[in-house]
């Protein structure tokens, strides 16, 4: 029983900053106030307006405008066949530079309610094309320890321990809807008329939004196998070998869980108290990211500076760290600050 409970804490303090970084994300899909039917109309506005981007990015042959008008196309309903999540994104990959992001992406390019998901023929080409990805492995192990497959998940951290990075393309996939967005002006129709952003506003709101609705690894899964295993000692030596290419991953999520496994399975106690230093720096920098991406739905500057961080490539984490250093945040936490002590946007 003590074992479950570590391991129950261990998760809600993962899926704690899991929830919380996703705030800024959530944040501009949030229905305005006002309305019901002001705000239905609002949504209306803003499909048809994804509906139009995709439209015009889809004459596209290459490859990242392909995703976008893919990303942007996945919310529609009953778009025409050519419009589909799944065709788009099969134009994308027959690109030469296609990669795995846009196999990445083809992931959720399945039928949830039939249980076929994650798309399987995509994580057979994210096997091929990107075995030195951590974020490839823990996917891979997420599906295989519900199914109760030990051998296999135990095989799946072993290559995920010895890669070289982390990266789930999320940065990938906001470059591609910036970029994308930028191809037409927002009718007034979609303008929040609770924010002064404009025209930056909605572009930022589809940008962010959409990108977060890309498929991550079950984070879970690996925190609980790797506790679940604490007293195999070459499981514990790999789930911290992970630990440090989580640490240097594109996700802050990643970073979470990599620096949760340290915390927690590394047997020096300064190695513990580091990793709990610098997870309160992370918590500390999604807030102040939560912050700047809220006043940018009122500020069409601030909202045009993100969105031009969120074109330049790089992952989710530059995307983040270079939004703090733009307004001179530290990227350390103020000396005494506490996660629990939540700052309200200014």
């Amino acid at each position: 029983m003590r074992g479950r409970r570590a391991v129950a804490f261990a998760l809600s303090g993962l899926l704690s900053l899991s929830a919380f970084a996703a705030t800024p994300y959530q944040a501009a899909k949030a229905p305005a106030k006002g309305p019901v039917a002001a705000q239905k109309d609002r949504t209306k506005a803003l499909l048809q307006f994804q509906k139009d981007l995709a439209s015009v990015v889809a004459l596209s042959t290459e490859a990242e405008p392909l995703l976008g008008a893919a990303l942007l196309a996945r919310p529609l309903v009953n778009p025409p066949q050519v419009l589909t999540y799944h065709a788009l994104l099969e134009r994308a990959s027959r690109n030469a530079d296609a990669g795995p992001r846009v196999a990445w992406a083809q992931l959720a390019d399945c039928d949830a309610k039939a249980g076929a998901c994650p798309n399987a023929d995509a994580v057979a080409s994210l096997v091929s094309q990107a075995p030195d990805n951590a974020a490839v492995w823990l996917l891979k192990l997420g599906m295989d320890v519900p199914q109760g497959n030990d051998k296999q998940a135990r095989e799946d951290l072993a290559k995920a321990a010895v890669a070289k990075s982390y990266d789930d393309y999320l940065g990938a996939s906001m470059k591609a809807l910036a970029m994308s967005v930028s191809q037409l002006p927002p009718p007034p129709d979609t303008f929040d008329p609770l924010q002064g952003a404009g025209a930056a506003g909605v572009q930022m709101e589809i940008v962010f939004g959409l990108a977060a609705t890309q498929p991550l690894p079950m984070f879970p899964a690996t925190a609980q196998y790797c506790e679940g295993h604490k007293d195999d000692e070459g499981v514990v030596a790999d789930c911290l070998k992970l630990a440090k290419v989580l640490e240097w991953g594109s996700s802050p999520l990643g970073r979470s869980l990599g620096l949760h496994l340290r915390e927690t399975l590394a047997s020096d106690t300064a190695d513990q108290l580091s990793a709990k230093n610098a997870r309160v720096n992370l918590v500390w920098q999604m807030q102040q990211f939560a912050r700047l991406h809220m006043e940018g739905l009122g500020d069409r500057a601030k909202a045009q500076k993100l969105l031009s961080l969120a074109r330049s490539g790089g992952t989710e984490m530059s995307v983040i760290l270079g939004s703090l250093n733009a307004y001179g945040i530290k990227a350390e936490a103020p000396p005494g600050w506490e996660p629990a002590k939540l700052e309200s946007a200014k």
